[in-house]
């Protein structure tokens, strides 16, 4: 079978390699047909060897859907012939973290495509508990796409009780996009997303979100008091990943508010303890999702509440991975979610 390997920065490498089978499964163990991949940033991190956690040599992919192949003798969660995605977390299921359910930051974490083998080739045996059954008709591009979707879920999860509140997005990449939603899925009062770039706060508005605010135009507290007026905001997400768009949530949110870090800095921000400690801001990390955040993605996505069609930039196929990747980042202003399909 194909399989797609990152030997080192810069360089990928397409093998043919034995097929995983049916007889090589553990009781609890599911053989999957891998159908769609989607590209995450942090994989173009790795790519360029700016990613510190990631384990070379080591098999792409994470974001992906897959048709069942066969089961093992315990499984009950799918059948051979199902559409499914999966969870690309190996947790230990033995430290604090774990123990309190917390296995999203598990205190030995690997994540397959970073410290352990993806789903990069055409056969893969993932364990059950990982396993997400997509519903009937759903399309395998958004299966792919449920692990970013699962990200919008957990974040905006994090951030408490959403209903009747007013949200700041700042960032409109294809995870800021995605939270936006969510949020509006999760019954926000009104949502504001926020970036420098006139392109993708357009395709956040052809996702349905409404409020767009290009803060190279227009400072973030005057469009804050164009959009919501007197209210204010109560929630803030940071999606950005630059010190400039911590500091301006954190000087322009309600006292007493709550700003939840999404984005993975690649330079720790110089923060104001004034307004974090004066103002009783709750400044709250996260860290990609659990089981039940994958489930409420699919949900939502299956509802229609949470458009994806607009996130799609280009399709590429296994042999092009090395192609995708490039055309990623040649055209960083405008690649939002790059799908890599494997029946191409």
């Amino acid at each position: 079978m194909r399989q797609v390997v990152l030997l080192d920065k810069h360089k990928l490498e397409l093998r043919d390699v034995p097929a995983p089978s049916a007889e090589d499964l553990g009781p609890r163990q599911v053989l999957i047909k891998v159908r769609r991949i989607g590209v995450c940033g942090s994989e173009i991190h790795s790519y360029h060897g700016e990613h510190p956690a990631t384990f070379y040599p080591v098999v792409q992919g994470h974001e992906y859907s897959a048709e069942v192949v066969a089961v093992g003798s315990d499984v009950k969660v799918c059948k051979p012939g199902d559409y499914m995605t999966g969870r690309p977390q190996l947790v230990c299921g033995e430290c604090g973290p774990c123990r309190r359910g917390q296995y999203n930051v598990c205190e030995n974490l690997r994540v397959q495509a970073f410290q352990a083998d993806g789903v990069a080739q055409d056969y893969f045996i993932t364990d059950e508990d990982r396993v997400v059954v997509l519903p009937e008709g759903m399309s395998l591009d958004y299966g792919a796409m449920i692990e970013p979707v699962a990200v919008g879920a957990h974040s905006t999860a994090r951030a408490g009780e959403l209903a009747g509140k007013n949200v700041v997005v700042s960032g409109a990449g294809t995870i800021g996009n995605l939270v936006a939603q969510f949020a509006i899925a999760r019954g926000a009062k009104k949502v504001l997303i926020t970036d420098v770039s006139d392109y993708r706060l357009d395709i956040a508005r052809q996702c349905g979100i409404e409020n767009t605010l290009n803060v190279t135009r227009v400072p973030l507290a005057e469009g804050i008091k164009d959009v919501f007026g007197d209210e204010g905001y109560q929630v803030g997400f940071e999606v950005a990943g630059v010190e400039s768009s911590i500091c301006s949530l954190m000087e322009t949110i309600e006292k007493g508010s709550t700003i939840v870090v999404v984005a993975v800095f690649a330079k720790d921000p110089q923060l104001s303890m004034f307004y974090l400690g004066e103002h009783e801001l709750s400044l709250i990390g996260t860290m990609m999702y659990r089981h039940e955040d994958y489930v409420k993605a699919v949900e939502e996505v299956s509802k229609g509440t949470i458009n994806l069609e607009p996130l799609i930039s280009d399709r590429f196929s296994l042999e092009d991975y090395d192609n995708a990747y490039k055309y990623i980042d040649e055209n960083r202003a405008t690649a939002m979610k790059v799908i890599i399909d494997l029946d191409k």
